[in-house]
């Protein structure tokens, strides 16, 4: 296995795929995926934050949302201490200092640098966990990207917010639940959320022939990994048009058996 040699190597590839200084950048990763990383998640953190710098800001996802979630089951989150279930480098990362945790019980985000404030406030009144007002809107709104590091587009959160904007039929359960909310400063709120159904399986990886063909989308090996840096907008913008046009596209392609 080719070994990731530390910081320098994974910012020069960073930097190759097109990540600069001032982007703004949500990143999805697996940590193994990269083979042997010397520093481990820390330097991985430390490579995107410094690709971006100077002004630029990282964001990781830091999703706590489960099925067992309903409005009669609601969920209680601690924003310090609840931790994430999307992998090494984001759980490292919300620990760290300096980085901003968005309040929101589900579909939180934790985000270092110069808008970082700004992406994670008022996370908790989103209408939806990944809608209107949530860090994703904001990265799409604001001409951020996204990165996939060994992971593809079904573990792009964003793809959430294109369901909910689309206001898809199979993605949101009906009501709200009260969840309970600790805050970093010792205060708890009870603030009603909309929760993500579960049990339809989704295919987001249709699309990214035609990502890839129309520019938005470029692939890297840094590695052994897989990178994919995504202009969030433009995917957006594209995907909102498919899923307008025939709704069940981030669906699975339903094969019909030979005669």
């Amino acid at each position: 296995m080719r070994m990731v040699n530390g910081l320098w190597s994974m910012v020069s590839g960073l930097r190759e795929l097109g990540l600069g200084a001032g982007d703004a950048v949500l990143a999805h990763s697996s940590l193994s995926s990269f083979g042997h990383v010397e520093g481990g998640a820390d330097a991985v953190i430390d490579a995107i934050i410094e690709a971006v710098s100077p002004a630029g800001t990282v964001l990781f996802p830091t999703l706590t949302g489960s099925e067992a979630l309903s409005p009669d089951n609601p969920p209680v989150f601690d924003v310090s201490n609840t931790p994430c279930w999307t992998g090494k480098i984001p759980e490292t990362a919300r620990k760290r200092p300096g980085f901003v945790r968005s309040c929101h019980p589900t579909h939180s985000v934790c985000a270092f640098g110069e808008k970082a404030e700004w992406f994670t406030e008022s996370h908790e009144f989103s209408p939806t966990p990944c809608g209107i007002g949530s860090p994703y809107d904001k990265l799409v709104q604001s001409g951020g990207l996204i990165l996939l590091i060994g992971v593809t587009h079904d573990s792009n959160t964003t793809m959430h917010y294109i369901e909910e904007i689309a206001e898809v039929p199979w993605h949101m359960q009906p009501g709200t639940a009260l969840s309970t909310i600790k805050f970093a400063d010792g205060r708890i709120a009870q603030i009603p959320v909309s929760l993500h159904k579960y049990g339809t399986p989704r295919d987001f990886t249709r699309l990214e022939r035609e990502m890839l063909a129309k520019g938005i989308q470029v692939n890297g090996k840094i590695g052994e990994s897989t990178v994919r840096l995504i202009k969030a907008r433009a995917m957006v913008e594209l995907v909102l048009a498919r899923v307008t046009d025939e709704p069940g596209i981030l669906l699975p392609e339903v094969r019909t058996p030979c005669a």
